[in-house]
């Protein structure tokens, strides 16, 4: 692992940097994401039951938004626009692990160019000494560019369909509002 980690050399800093930014913002929106808070069963049930206009909800939650602002009068088009403003607050952070995704491999792409680049000096053969260091460099920055992107890649894809799933139900809950409108 040392070995490793001394190979990368100076493209060390913007992967560790990368890896550091993505494991907190996965884990953020994580804990952001969870079915619970975003919107409530017992909500989701209460309004699907016909009980929306004497709800006394907390704005908390993105549901809980929702049917505030539908309790104050918002309707129709006005209502969806709304709900898929609260959609896109959800997806916060989700460019940025995208582009770790693509990034991370390319860092560790420039470093394997940068170590291979290094093992064709000017005049002859590299000494042993500068062949172990850009064969070291080439392969340490292209291994954990990879480290960093495949599991920021499975991350990325798995909030995705927490999204998905959370944006079906809140579909279901604007549905179930307007059906109390009319």
């Amino acid at each position: 692992m040392n070995t490793l980690i001394e190979g990368a050399g100076l493209f060390l800093w913007p992967l560790g940097f990368c890896s550091i930014l993505v494991v907190f913002l996965i884990s953020e929106r994580a804990i952001a994401l969870i079915s619970g808070r975003v919107v409530p069963l017992s909500l989701l049930q209460a309004v699907r039951k016909g009980e929306a206009r004497s709800l006394k909800v907390s704005n908390q939650s993105a549901a809980g938004r929702i049917v505030i602002f539908w309790q104050e009068g918002a309707r129709g088009e006005v209502l969806k626009s709304y709900a898929r403003s609260e959609l896109i607050k959800l997806q916060r952070g989700f460019f940025i692990i995208d582009s770790i995704v693509a990034a991370a491999p390319l860092l560790g792409l420039l470093g394997t160019v940068t170590g291979l680049a290094t093992l064709f000096p000017e005049h002859g053969l590299p000494d042993s000494q500068t062949l172990t260091r850009g064969v070291g460099l080439a392969l340490s920055t292209t291994m954990i560019g990879l480290c960093i992107a495949i599991p920021a890649l499975v991350g990325s894809n798995w909030l995705s369909r927490r999204v998905e799933i959370l944006s079906s139900q809140v579909d279901v809950l604007v549905e179930s509002l307007e059906q109390q409108s009319k």
